[in-house]
């Protein structure tokens, strides 16, 4: 019956060395309901999704699906059931077209020979279902990333997906993209799919779902109906206290300059002027393409700059290579930490060291006494959650993985500090506290370039914001001037120089 229980997780448990990743879950999914599960990094919910898609086996508890009782799922008794899963990183082969994506290990034969007639014809038919028009022929490397996503759930549709799990999907997309997104899981929702909606966005919570349900350190803790709850309490809840003050507060004045960038192109950005003080946050805002992260790689020296110059405490400043940055005393903490910020299969402690191990070694033995004490040091004052400094990257949740990102840099001792996106992926507990480790560098000397596509962010954290279009300056703003309207305005080409 449509709007009965449909999968329910009965006293499910995951232990690892150490951890308790999930303690007792109960919870139940109701058919051809959007279902939201909310709670900061590390509370258990990826944990969640591999336990129901059968990735991961529960120490102890059982899955019920449609009636039935399982006390251990595979992956292929998962898909049985009709249960998808659609992650943050696409499974998807760029090569190969859409419709070969779709029905990759499953395509439709004539005999020996592949149909791609039937391949085709149906791979339309579920774009047709989706409500959008995508060419089943067109490469996936050729589609943007909006469209690689529907490809994506196109492809758990394939399969009769009956529940729908979907993990941050907004977080690689544009706000067009998203709307696009939110259209799709709304006519999924009609056709009584049940999805399970993983977000650390509020916005789409109350957008999109019918309950939520709050997980916090591995522990159930409730199911309320959306249009029952608000923002403070679901945040109290994840949190297990209030979180009264989102930024910060900041108080310093900061006057001198340590950095000048001056008619700077190159990376597709051209003629880029602006100051930043020491001892200020300056954010970055622009629309996506308007070449903030470009920026940030010419001064990270990972590209290189065609013209302009770069003055960095008096001293002319021309990298060749991120080894001369990081020498000058710039460090970047990238968007994408997982690919460019950390080395997963590596511990906490050898990502931390990894800059440095030149400075800490002698006649080539590394000093192993030194790396433990600038590890445990940086865990100690960035209040990085972990079993200890061996614990590898990849285990960590997002907020904590950033952490470690930033104590290498910390190590390094800069005097600037690029942050690009420095919150994406991170829960409302663990950005506060980014939030107030950024103030402190800041208070510390630290001069930090922030971008950021989250507008409160910027609006909340920045002393002042320079705004690109098309990249090109099209402003800078004290903080008296900063508004969502001015920023918006000046992004979509209000004042970019031609």
């Amino acid at each position: 019956m449509k709007g009965g229980t449909i999968l329910k997780l009965n006293h499910i448990s995951k232990l690892y060395p150490g951890v308790t990743a999930l303690d007792d879950l109960n919870i139940e999914f109701r058919e051809g309901e959007i279902h939201a599960m909310v709670g900061e990094n590390g509370a258990g919910k990826s944990t969640m999704i591999k336990t129901i898609s059968g990735a991961i086996q529960p120490t102890k508890g059982s899955i019920e699906i449609n009636g039935k009782t399982y006390d251990q799922m595979t992956p292929a008794l998962s898909r049985e059931n009709g249960i998808a899963v659609i992650y943050q990183e696409f499974t998807l082969i760029p090569v190969l077209s859409a419709a070969e994506n779709i029905f990759l290990g499953e395509y439709p034969m004539k005999g020996m020979v592949l149909d791609r007639k039937t391949m085709y014809s149906r791979s339309k038919e579920l774009f047709h279902r989706l409500g959008v028009e995508i060419d089943p022929d067109a490469k996936v490397a050729d589609l943007t990333t909006g469209y690689q996503q529907i490809v994506e759930i196109a492809k758990a549709v394939s399969k009769d997906a009956r529940i729908l799990i979907m993990d941050e999907p907004s977080a690689p997309l544009t706000t067009s993209e998203v709307e696009a997104m939110f259209k799709i899981v709304d006519t999924l929702k009609s056709q009584g799919v049940t999805i399970i909606y993983i977000s650390h966005r509020m916005e789409e919570i109350f957008r999109l779902s019918d309950r939520v349900s709050v997980l916090r350190d591995g522990k159930y803790i409730t199911t309320v109906n959306t249009a029952d709850t608000d923002k403070a309490e679901l945040i109290r809840l994840m949190v297990g206290r209030e979180l009264t003050e989102t930024y910060p507060e900041r108080k310093t004045e900061a006057t001198e300059t340590i950095l000048s960038i001056k008619n700077v192109s190159g990376n597709g950005v051209k003629n880029i002027s602006f100051d930043v003080k020491k001892g200020e946050i300056l954010g970055m805002a622009g629309l996506i393409g308007a070449g903030r992260t470009e920026l940030a790689q010419l001064l990270f020296g990972y590209e290189q700059i065609t013209e302009g110059e770069v003055i960095l405490k008096g001293q002319s400043l021309k990298p060749r290579n991120c080894i001369d940055s990081i020498k000058a005393g710039i460090a970047l903490v990238p968007e994408d930490r997982k690919r460019q910020g950390l080395v997963l299969d590596m511990t906490i402690k050898e990502n931390t060291t990894m800059p440095g191990l030149k400075d800490w070694s002698k006649r080539g033995v590394i000093n192993s006494k030194l790396e433990m004490e600038i590890t445990d040091q940086y865990i100690a004052s960035l209040r990085t959650k972990t079993p200890s400094r061996d614990q590898k990257a990849k285990n960590l949740s997002g907020g904590n993985q950033q952490k470690v990102v930033l104590a290498k840099w910390l190590a390094m001792n800069p005097d600037i500090l690029i942050f690009d996106e420095p919150t994406r992926g991170i829960d409302v507990g663990a950005k506060q506290e980014i939030y107030q480790i950024m103030n402190d560098l800041a208070a510390g000397g630290k001069a930090i370039i922030m971008i950021s596509s989250d507008m409160e962010e910027l609006i909340g954290m920045s002393d002042r914001i320079v705004i690109l279009c098309k990249g090109r300056m099209a402003g800078i703003m004290n903080k008296e001037e900063i508004s969502q309207e001015a920023i918006l305005a000046k992004s979509a080409g209000g004042g970019a120089n031609e």
